[in-house]
């Protein structure tokens, strides 16, 4: 792996779920010459459609639609996604690992366990990251003084991301601001539509999932709403728990009235 850092790593419980709430965003940044990443915290592999194998492939090739430049997927089981002090570890040395300025976590509200989870236990592993007496060698959730095999591995330093955002697409929440995806839709979209094994009619989930027909004006409708509120035509939605900071009362985009 590259040890090049990344300037914006997203981070999700499953597979698919960056792409549905963050993809154009990604693409967006990747466009402009940044390096991004996806940290996926589980295999997928208690779908209702699809095996952890499947996902595996798809999210391969959705990463290259988006442009992202470092994938991977940790190992927690998925539907149990928890907040332990061995899964903050996991992520922390992923954190180290790849060295983002920017980290996007889900919102910590949500219908999915799994989701409101991944929120807290990436905001703790974030912080933990920059504890400098928590070795951390390069393979997950490894420590030194824990592993015979430490002194072969590569230590990992310190690091903290800079900014920590949430993406908020999957609950109903006010955003802070929200990126214009308007130009990145359509790859967005073709990333979603990368996991055939998921959004694709099949009687397994037929009650749970949207027909395939339906999927693009669910995605079109989310995105013009956000939009809307950006006087754009597409967009996702973020928080940040900061207090903004303008410069300059002219330069503040959207208008008032």
């Amino acid at each position: 792996m590259s040890t090049t850092p990344l300037d914006i790593l997203a981070i999700a419980a499953h597979r698919d779920d960056v792409e549905q709430t963050c993809g154009g965003t990604l693409l967006k940044m990747a466009q402009r010459g940044q390096r991004t990443g996806i940290l996926d915290l589980t295999q997928g592999e208690m779908g209702t459609r699809g095996t952890a194998e499947d996902r595996a492939r798809e999210a391969t090739d959705a990463a290259r639609i988006l442009g992202v430049g470092w994938r991977r997927a940790l190992d927690i089981p998925d539907g149990r996604v928890e907040n332990t002090w061995e899964n903050r570890l996991k992520v922390a040395s992923m954190i180290r690992e790849t060295r983002p300025r920017v980290v996007i976590l889900p919102y910590w509200k949500g219908r999915h366990p799994d989701h409101y989870t991944a929120s807290v236990l990436g905001y703790e592993a974030c912080f933990l990251a920059g504890l400098a007496k928590i070795a951390l060698s390069s393979q997950p959730s490894a420590l030194s003084q824990n592993n015979s095999d430490a002194d072969k591995r590569e230590s990992l330093a310190p690091h903290r991301p800079f900014k920590i955002i949430y993406a908020t697409l999957y609950y109903d929440v006010r955003p802070t601001f929200v990126v214009d995806i308007s130009g990145q839709f359509e790859q967005k979209f073709a990333s979603i539509l990368a996991y055939k094994s998921q959004f694709s009619d099949q009687e397994a989930g037929k009650d749970l999932f949207p027909a395939h027909a339906e999927i693009r004006a669910r995605v079109d409708a989310m995105a013009r709403y956000y939009g809307m509120l950006g006087g754009v035509t597409y967009a996702e939605p973020f928080l940040q728990k900061e207090v903004g900071l303008v410069e300059d009362l002219l330069a503040i985009p959207v208008k008032s009235i």
